[in-house]
């Protein structure tokens, strides 16, 4: 779930839960009703958004491990790539390591 649609779908269930709250006072019901239905009304609306949080919790998560994922494949494949490199740089140091001890050795004749 995106911020945005977060945010829209809070802002609904935020005026929803007001607007039923506004016309539950103003109905001729009894007090006792009334009250009745507004603690039904909040708990309801509670669960749902308790619900709506796991559910966000839980996307989040999932898109974090996902993202964890595909950042360790690519660290992998960046350490394997650079030793591949490391291996060729430290072969060619050695020729030119023999290639110059081969020269050394050739000035000490003369």
């Amino acid at each position: 779930m995106t911020n945005d649609n977060g945010n829209v779908l809070l802002a609904l269930l935020t005026g929803a839960a007001i607007g039923a709250g506004f016309g539950i006072l103003y109905a001729p019901e009894k007090g006792v009703d009334t009250r009745n239905r507004i603690k039904r009304k909040v708990e309801d609306t509670g669960h749902d958004l308790a619900e709506r949080v796991t559910h966000a919790k839980e996307e989040l998560t999932k898109t974090a491990n996902e993202k964890k994922d595909a950042i360790d494949r690519k660290l992998d494949e960046a350490i394997s790539t650079m030793s591949y490199k490391a291996d060729d740089i430290i072969a060619t140091l050695e020729r030119k390591l023999e290639d110059l001890k081969k020269k050394n050795a050739q000035l000490q004749k003369k």
